[in-house]
C-alpha cells in the first residue's frame, strides 16, 4: 500500500462543511484500519481548526494526538485517540488536557465495552472520557475500497441517534455507529 492516503471530501449535508482534501500517513506498523477510523472520526467530530497528527510542541505533553482541536490560546480543546492506547495513557491524558474532550475511537463495540470495563476497574476518573465505535464489517469493506486516492461523501451525520451515510469510492455506507460516556 501506499506510505499516504488522500480523501477528496465532498459534503453533501451543507450544515457540516469540509475540507476539501485530508492527508494522512500510516505511522510505522500502524493497522490501515486507523486511517480509516481518522476519517471517520474526522468527519463525526467536526470542528473548526482540526488537524491530524499534530505534535504540540508542549514539555508537559509528550504524546502526540490523532485528532486535535486548538483554541486561539493554543490550548487543547478536543483530543481523539483511535486505535489502541494504554490505560495509563488515558489516565495521564485527563490531567494533561484538563480542559479537552477525550474521545478515544475503536473498532468494535465489544473493544469499547472491554475498554470502559478497564478503566472502571483501573478508577479512571468519569465524566472525562467519551468513546465511540463502528461495525468491524463496515470497516472491513471500507478497507476493501482503500486507495492512494479517495474520495468521500457525506450525506448525513447525527449524534442522536447515532447515524452515518456516506460514499467510498462510489460505495454507499448507511450505519450506524455507538457513542460511550466514562
Amino acid at each position: 500500500m501506499s506510505a499516504k492516503f488522500d480523501f477528496h471530501f465532498e459534503s453533501k449535508e451543507h450544515r457540516r462543511p469540509l475540507p476539501p482534501k485530508l492527508i494522512i500517513g500510516p505511522q510505522e506498523g500502524e493497522p490501515l484500519t486507523n486511517i480509516l477510523l481518522i476519517v471517520l472520526s474526522y468527519v463525526i467530530l467536526d470542528r473548526e481548526r482540526l488537524q491530524i497528527r499534530t505534535n504540540l510542541h508542549n514539555d508537559s505533553i509528550t504524546f502526540v494526538p490523532d485528532i486535535v482541536q486548538l483554541d486561539y490560546e493554543l490550548r487543547v480543546r478536543l483530543w481523539v485517540e483511535v486505535g489502541p492506547c494504554s490505560i495509563t495513557k488515558l489516565d495521564k491524558l485527563a490531567v494533561k488536557v484538563p480542559e479537552a474532550e477525550i474521545w478515544i475511537v475503536r473498532t468494535s463495540v465489544t473493544d469499547c465495552e472491554d475498554l470502559l470495563r478497564g478503566m472502571r476497574k483501573h478508577g479512571l476518573r468519569t465524566g472525562r472520557y467519551h468513546l465511540l465505535c463502528f461495525s468491524t464489517e463496515m470497516l472491513e469493506e471500507m478497507l476493501a475500497l482503500l486507495k492512494p486516492r479517495n474520495h468521500f461523501v457525506l450525506y448525513h451525520c447525527q449524534s442522536d441517534p447515532p447515524s452515518l451515510q456516506f460514499e467510498l469510492n462510489g460505495i454507499w455506507f448507511d450505519t450506524e455507529y455507538a457513542q460511550f460516556d466514562h
